[in-house]
């Protein structure tokens, strides 16, 4: 065999060799970007740095994973360019997940407002069916996957945009009482109290949000609807 055939041969197998390294990961459907580069050392899907700045271990394949529990597995979460710890990436009160399952333009899980309209994304009914975006599913998803309430003030964050208050502030108006305690459209209901859902088994349990109410006792319906009492010792 000549010199020139031999090395005709052998440029056939590399190219060969190539493109089998490149249909490999695609076949299991790892991106191309993070297998080509080989930064993917759990071969899971997720770059090893992006893991590593999401505080997920780059060794462990987890891409099934959903740690802040919104319904969106983390491959998702890397795929949308959202972040895995947080259930809510643009604070737009509408879950991640949400965002990506329902299937409509108007809603974009790294955009508050995607149309630009003034309104958040979580505040607008994209379905038409007289109800927000962020409370389509209230009464059907479990306690675990509930809405977060980061400072503590017994209003969900889903819910602190609609009364003009901030999600990492429990006292947004620096008036002495939390935002759940008091009734921001003035129609007798406590803002902690506004939304709590009769099939929702959550309700008063979750976020314990009775337990901020610093004036000896509150009186309103729990989780179940029932009239109750509780007394803060």
């Amino acid at each position: 065999m000549s010199t020139s055939a031999r090395d005709r041969r052998r440029t056939v197998a590399a190219i060969a060799a190539g493109l089998a390294g490149i249909a490999a990961p695609l076949a299991i459907g790892i991106p191309l970007s993070s297998a080509a580069s080989g930064s993917d050392w759990d071969r899971d899907g997720m770059p090893n740095r992006w893991e590593v700045r999401h505080h997920l271990d780059p060794r462990s394949a987890n891409a099934k994973g959903d740690a802040d529990h919104d319904g969106l597995r983390n491959l998702g979460e890397f795929r949308h360019g959202t972040n895995p710890h947080d259930e809510d990436t643009d604070g737009d009160g509408d879950d991640d997940g949400d965002e990506v399952e329902d299937g409509t333009p108007s809603t974009d899980p790294t955009d508050e407002d995607t149309n630009n309209n003034g309104v958040p994304d979580g505040d607008q009914d994209a379905d038409h069916d007289g109800v927000d975006n962020e409370d389509e599913d209230d009464s059907a998803e479990t306690c675990v996957a509930d809405d977060d309430d980061t400072d503590e003030d017994g209003v969900n964050d889903e819910d602190e945009n609609e009364n003009h208050t901030n999600a990492d502030d429990a006292d947004s108006d620096n008036d002495g009482v939390d935002d759940g305690n008091e009734d921001s459209d003035h129609d007798g209901v406590d803002a902690e109290d506004e939304d709590d859902d009769a099939n929702d088994d959550c309700g008063t349990a979750n976020n314990n949000e009775d337990g901020n109410d610093n004036n000896g006792g509150d009186i309103g319906n729990d989780a179940r609807g029932r009239v109750t009492t509780w007394v803060i010792g």
